[in-house]
């Protein structure tokens, strides 16, 4: 399929695609002919979000650590989601039977917990999360929560408590926060997680740990003490003593929770020893005032950019300008096409949701708009997404100019039937490499990983064919290699080209001088270069793979199982082909490379 001009473009690095005959039409003609909407980690897309509907709010994407990319340092950090409360299972003749009373200390021991900490009930608890699960949910939930409690008290074997409990995605964060905080109130001995969104409920090993060294009514109460997080409340354990057996309750609290709490041992009226915990104070929390603590806070707004035959960079220098913040200062998950209607999550720093709401009309006539505008709490990182979904205009419809056989419908309906059958090699375009471009991008990014940074400006300033303000200026640098001079010739909107020039006055045209130049652009808009050519050499390495095996599975191939689970890590998704499985031919290529969602329009 030829693109919008007569002249057919080489598809870039792609030496094979299949023996369909196919047809000829145009692409992006305009750019309403194709639109690219993003699909988020949520399988949302992104132009039907609203700020308005807590159940699809973007905002839960920033916490993420990555669509099947998680953070294993992240998923190590489960203290701040542990479920700390306590109900009382028994079952008896098969029926589940909790109660969620929990046993209060008696008078004088536990006066000072009371005291200090929320003054709300269980009962108000077991309500909030009544509300918020629905009662077939809620009934697992506590079914669950009792067999954990069962096996303990039982002493069963370690291997035999139930793994975890999942109450399924949920997206909106405050949501979620409720949630951890009523099963907290209810289960101490459960511990609550959140990967990709789903909450993932399992047993409290550490619960279970101090009920071993303290009674399961200080336990209840230390982990009611914990989730209350008031910093000037004190817990007492019961008098103790036993100066070996308060030295290992010290042990045991300073290892699982020292980051939170400190403890000392002191003498009551009675002359017996008590083990008093508290809060730490937060490191220069006397020096700073509360005004001070928000000030230095950071300021996240996320929101969907929609564009119009735009670069996605273009788009941000000038959102950038108005909003008198750095380009670097946003983020997002990918560039989209620039001949095209796009529509992309993005998050600004150091902006409120209110002021980026003022720009109104201003930036619509650039061709800009904004939409779905929240406050976040992290940045997008660079494929923090599921995919794109295309939605494609081919005007100017023919046969091949060698194709007499069939009419133009039949080719068109051969090809439809072709890519349900056999699905398709997803190469990536020409517009990765920068189409017609006489350097593309992937021949800058090689000659960064190779460390070629003079070349790799020089390769970057190479002009096109025309006379443009653009070429005229980089013709005029690689002529003189006066970086301030081409400076003056080039159009601000150039943003990459701006911020390399003037590294390149300041330190010159020479390795160290590029080096600082390149460094001087953000790093999402550098790695592009780079992420071109691991494209190409993707596009080659898939080309050989199916001129040589053709699009039956064999052995030593990588594909995704059939487990579908948010929870599961890429590597857990992916299965690596046996011989013995490529024998029995019990997978088939159906489409490589996933991500793509096309839609065609004719």
């Amino acid at each position: 399929m030829e693109d919008d001009s007569d002249r057919a473009v080489a598809f870039h690095s792609c030496t094979y695609v299949n023996d369909h005959i196919g047809f000829c039409g145009s692409l992006k003609t305009f750019p309403k002919d194709f639109v690219v909407t993003e699909i988020n980690a949520f399988g949302q897309l992104v132009n039907e979000i609203t700020a308005d509907s807590p159940n699809k709010s973007c905002e839960s994407l920033s916490e993420q650590a990555g669509f099947c990319q998680q953070d294993p340092k992240r998923l190590r950090l489960s203290r701040p989601e542990l479920c700390t409360d306590e109900e009382y299972c028994n079952i008896r003749d098969g029926d589940v039977h909790c109660s969620p009373e929990c046993p209060s200390f008696s008078a004088g021991e536990s006066e000072e917990y009371k005291s200090d900490n929320v003054p709300e009930n269980h009962l108000v608890k077991a309500v909030t999360l009544d509300s918020l699960l629905d009662r077939p949910l809620r009934e697992q939930l506590g079914q669950f929560a009792c067999r954990v409690k069962d096996m303990w008290e039982s002493k069963s074997e370690q291997g035999l408590t139930p793994d975890e409990f999942s109450l399924g995605p949920v997206l909106d964060k405050k949501n979620r926060a409720s949630l951890h905080g009523a099963i907290r109130q209810e289960y101490p001995f459960l511990a609550t997680v959140t990967k990709c969104g789903e909450i993932i409920v399992k047993a409290n090993q550490d619960y279970q740990d101090l009920c071993q060294l303290v009674s399961e009514e200080e336990a209840c109460g230390f982990m009611k003490f914990l989730d209350a997080k008031l910093e000037q409340s004190k817990f007492a354990f019961r008098p103790d003593g036993d100066k070996e057996h308060r030295k290992m309750v010290h042990h045991f609290i300073s290892k699982k929770f020292g980051k939170l709490v400190e403890t000392k041992s002191f003498t009551d009226a009675q002359q017996k020893a008590v083990i008093i915990v508290r809060f730490r104070e937060k490191s220069g929390s006397r020096k700073r005032t509360a005004v001070d603590s928000g000030m230095r806070k950071e300021i996240y707004t996320a929101f969907t950019l929609r564009k119009e035959n735009l670069e996605t960079l273009e788009a941000i220098s000038f959102l950038s300008a108005e909003l008198g913040v750095l380009p670097s200062d946003f983020s997002y998950t990918g560039i989209k096409d620039k001949k095209a209607i796009t529509y992309q999550a993005m998050v600004v720093k150091k902006v409120t949701p209110e002021r980026l709401k003022e720009l109104g009309n201003t930036i619509g006539k650039k061709g800009i708009g904004v939409s779905n505008v929240h406050s976040a709490s992290q940045p997008l990182r660079l494929g923090q997404l599921q995919g794109n979904h295309f939605d494609i205009i081919v005007r100017d419809l023919k046969l091949k100019s060698n194709d007499c056989s069939a009419s133009l419908k039949e080719r068109i309906y051969e090809a439809t039937e072709n890519v349900k059958k056999n699905g398709f090699i997803n190469f990536y375009g020409p517009q990765r490499f920068g189409q017609r471009q006489t350097i593309q991008t992937d021949q800058i990014g090689l000659a960064l990983l190779n460390e070629e940074l003079v070349k790799a400006v020089k390769l970057f300033f190479t002009p096109e064919d025309s006379d443009d303000p653009v070429n005229k200026a980089k013709k005029y640098f690689l002529q003189t290699e006066d970086a301030k001079g081409t400076l003056a010739m080039l159009p601000d909107f150039k943003v990459r080209e701006t911020m390399l020039l003037r590294a390149l006055n300041r330190y010159g045209i020479n390795h160290e001088g590029c080096a600082r130049g390149w460094l001087s652009i953000p790093h999402s808009m550098r790695i592009f270069y780079v992420h071109a050519y691991c494209s190409k050499i993707w596009n080659e390495a898939a080309s050989y793979r199916i001129k040589i095996y053709g699009t039956r599975v064999v052995t030593g191939d990588l594909i995704f199982s059939g487990t579908s689970s948010e929870s599961c890590s890429l590597n857990d998704k992916v299965h690596v082909v046996t011989a013995a499985e490529e024998e029995a031919n019990e997978y088939a290529i159906t489409q490589v490379r996933l991500g793509k969602c096309i839609s065609l329009k004719y």
